[in-house]
């Protein structure tokens, strides 16, 4: 989870550079602590401490309540559980993000059509980000229900608002990320009207495509059987392994914050970064006319260098999950930042939080170099980071199942964006600013664009 406290100068970010500015080289300073609501936090940015959270000490920590922030909305799920609960999720959910339905990207072109229909060609500004998250929720709906939302295209006659279900969804995750900050004793005072609604709404548009998968979960007889969808869907091979609403509710929900946001927000940042380097925007045309004009495929995705390499950079610079909050559920330790040297342990007390902040680990300089928090993909062609240095998806048991599934529709949309527009030219003058959010989005991504 995002946590955006009010001590910035202490919670550093990925984009502001209190951390990085200070040069400091003594192992110390990259874990301190902090009193938050009356409570000790341990803020770390090493990779040994931060693999000893997700891997070595993995039974230790849990997502400090992170279901008290987001359950409203999300209900319980992958992303929300911990424990039995939390494996059964994961064993459900893995085996749908096979290869085969990865590699599946058909399904995004006519997405992509409506974005391309609402982009101006003409050199006219278009803020970006809130595009591409229209258009990974009109992705991400196609594969979770059988049915996209079309919130790029509008709703249509005789059927429940997509884009009434769009701004909901979006509205309660805001509020999500406002209740993360609150203490425990503003939290007390309940959800709003507004903030109930939101959720009603989230939920009884989510609960049509739960009721017609039962229906049909009651004539499936086990074996391979036509889905009324015509294709893959999330949905319907879930509610082969549970017939429990509020259990599907929650992990389509979960997925769907999942896989949409982490898109959306990739592909605003990235595209922000692309269009101050128009060098790099050149050398991506040259490197995708190889496909001579053709859509690429998972296979040709996977081979294009600079794209990848791209990707990559944003990831680490603009790391979409710069904070991953943890909670310790029994006394443990982090095995580095303590002692005068900063080499030894650091005790962890049963209920004392960990702010593991990635976003700070990838601008560090001793770990990236001098110009850390540069973008350039370049650096990838030679770059080796270390396993634990580079985390934009997490690691350990509770690794990103989805992270294949981001970054080939990333890849895809980004590709096909090349193909169609020859000049991508930047219309914000100042740097890279995050928008509140659950992710760690681009403020805006405003630019012009000039058709090939």
């Amino acid at each position: 989870m995002v946590v955006r406290p009010s001590q910035r100068s202490i919670l550093t970010n990925s984009r502001t550079s209190e951390w990085t500015e200070s040069k400091r080289a003594d192992r110390r300073e990259q874990s301190t602590d902090f009193n938050l609501f009356h409570k000790t936090v341990i803020v770390t940015a090493e990779p040994a401490n931060i693999k000893a959270v997700f891997a070595t000490n993995f039974n230790d920590f849990d997502t400090a309540g992170r279901l008290d922030f987001i359950g409203q909305v999300v209900g319980k799920g992958i992303f929300t559980t911990d424990g039995e609960e939390w494996k059964h999720s994961r064993a459900m959910i893995r085996p749908n993000f096979a290869r085969a339905q990865v590699a599946n990207i058909d399904a995004i072109e006519s997405y992509l059509q409506d974005l391309f229909r609402l982009l101006p060609s003409d050199g006219t500004l278009v803020d970006l980000q809130p595009l591409f998250f229209g258009l990974t929720i009109d992705t991400s709906t196609e594969f979770l229900f059988g049915e996209s939302v079309h919130s790029l295209r509008g709703d249509e006659p005789g059927k429940p608002s997509g884009v009434a279900f769009a701004l909901a969804y979006d509205t309660a995750l805001q509020q999500c990320a406002i209740r993360a900050t609150q203490p425990p004793w503003a939290r007390l005072m309940g959800q709003s009207k507004e903030d109930l609604q939101n959720c009603k709404t989230v939920h009884d548009f989510v609960q049509r495509y739960i009721d017609e998968a039962l229906r049909w979960r009651q004539t499936w007889d086990g074996e391979a059987k036509a889905l009324p969808t015509g294709q893959y869907t999330f949905l319907f091979e879930l509610v082969k392994e549970t017939t429990d609403p509020e259990v599907l509710r929650g992990e389509v929900l979960n997925l769907l914050l999942a896989g949409r946001d982490t898109t959306a927000s990739l592909l605003g940042s990235m595209f922000f970064q692309l269009a101050k380097r128009p060098d790099i925007w050149e050398r991506l045309r040259l490197e995708i006319a190889e496909l001579n004009g053709a859509k690429p495929s998972f296979e040709e995705l996977k081979n294009l260098k600079l794209l990848q390499w791209c990707m990559k950079e944003t990831l680490r610079v603009n790391t979409i999950v710069p904070t991953i909050i943890r909670n310790a559920n029994k006394d443990t330790t982090l095995p580095v930042g303590g002692g005068n040297d900063g080499k030894s342990p650091i005790l962890v007390q049963a209920g004392q939080m960990v702010f593991c902040q990635t976003a700070v680990m990838h601008l560090r300089e001793d770990i990236w170099g001098p110009n850390a928090g540069v973008w350039n993909p370049d650096r990838w062609d030679t770059l080796r980071p270390g396993a634990w240095d580079y985390l934009p998806f997490l690691g350990g048991p509770r690794v990103c199942i989805g992270q294949q599934y981001a970054l080939t529709e990333a890849g895809y949309v980004t590709a096909r964006m090349v193909q169609t527009f020859s000049r991508l030219a930047s219309r914000d003058a100042g740097p890279w600013q995050e928008k509140l959010t659950l992710t760690c989005a681009a403020k805006q991504t405003n630019v012009s664009l000039t058709r090939a």
